[in-house]
């Protein structure tokens, strides 16, 4: 899987961690099962509680993408959850303070951004380890929620989630939003399509690993969504 392929999503994962997924994709005859595999595994892609709907960012902090996200949660009074990219965090870790000071929380994500399930044991903890420090030495939040990169949960990442408390989140609803095709209209549309209480939207600050520029796609398709979200009478929460 390419830097580029994000096509796992949270139901698919789930079936490479107990080994249904062949090459990175799910046998389809597998897929009705995979929501009662996800509690026994401790993933999860809803928002505790089942109320709402919990908006969350990956890949960030970026420049100019993390800004310009936080200016439209702000004039929307939005909350957001970050799940953090170490190596972004130590290239600008003011900005991943001002998320913190902005009231939306962060999480962790990775510290490089690489498929876990090619990674060995050792290389899952050493990541995990350096991201853990660097997003909570400079935002100096405890981390308490984590999301691989991809999505693809492997087997040692997941033990440790676990040891250090850590809820394993992945997404119920995404945008596609990292796609060189994908525009404002089709994340608005993917991401907000069957959405209800209890919906975890996938979206993206950052294009370090995906299409450049696809965060300007995403911030035009950001109120669009909120707004749909909002016509359906649902709040954002944290999840």
């Amino acid at each position: 899987m390419s830097t580029h392929d994000h096509r796992t999503r949270a139901s698919v994962t789930a079936g490479a961690v107990a080994g249904l997924a062949i090459g990175g994709y799910l046998v389809p005859a597998l897929a009705p099962h995979l929501p009662a595999l996800c509690g026994p595994l401790g993933i999860e892609d809803r928002a505790a509680g089942g109320e709402g709907y919990a908006l969350t960012f990956d890949d960030g902090p970026h420049p100019e993408g993390t800004p310009a996200v936080l200016q439209i949660l702000a004039v929307t009074q939005t909350p957001a959850t970050f799940f953090l990219v170490g190596e972004q965090v130590r290239r600008d870790p003011e900005l991943a303070r001002e998320i913190v000071a902005a009231g939306h929380a962060v999480a962790l994500h990775c510290d490089r951004h690489r498929n876990l399930l090619r990674l060995t044991p050792r290389q899952t903890r050493a990541d995990i380890d350096r991201a853990q420090a660097t997003i909570e030495d400079a935002t100096g939040a405890a981390i308490g929620l984590y999301r691989p990169p991809y999505g693809a949960i492997s087997p040692p990442a997941l033990r440790l989630a676990r040891r250090r408390s850590w809820r394993t989140l992945l997404w119920s609803h995404w945008g596609r939003d990292w796609e060189k095709r994908a525009t404002p209209e089709s994340i608005a549309r993917r991401v907000t399509s069957g959405a209800g209480p209890g919906a975890v939207l996938l979206l993206h600050d950052a294009d370090d690993y995906s299409a450049p520029d696809s965060w300007r796609r995403t911030v035009v398709a950001l109120p669009r969504v909120l707004d749909t979200l909002a016509q359906r009478g649902l709040e954002p929460v944290f999840p």
